[in-house]
């Protein structure tokens, strides 16, 4: 190990300008590559529809939001029936056992005796 501080520093070797071009070239080449790459790709474009075919397609669409809006509306009037229905039906059971609880309930009331049918 050399401990003399006043010795010369050897010096880099000189790159020459056609390295320094080969340098710039190689890297300029990688950031394009990678631009490429990491680029979004451009949406192709879809083909045009003539406005009649539009039209066609949108009347269609119509017709089958329509049907399908029909056919619902008809589930739920089937069902508003048959809820109905079945609220009818526990109305006329509710209101037998109302009655048959009056019955029972005037068989089993203790009414008062008259004073003159006192059994003294």
């Amino acid at each position: 190990m050399n401990t003399n501080l006043s010795s010369p520093i050897p010096s880099p070797r000189a790159i020459s300008g056609e390295s320094w071009a080969a340098i710039a070239g190689a890297i300029g080449s990688a950031l394009l590559l990678v631009k490429k790459v990491l680029s979004p790709k451009p949406a192709s474009k879809p083909e045009p529809v003539s406005r009649a075919d539009f039209y066609a397609e949108m009347l269609a669409t119509r017709e089958r939001l329509n049907a399908t809006h029909l056919a619902i509306l008809e589930k739920l009037d089937a069902n508003q029936r048959e809820l109905l229905a079945a609220l009818d039906r526990q109305a006329t059971r509710i209101n037998a056992l109302e009655s048959g609880l009056a019955r029972v309930d005037e068989r089993t009331r203790k009414y008062p005796t008259p004073p003159s049918q006192s059994p003294h």
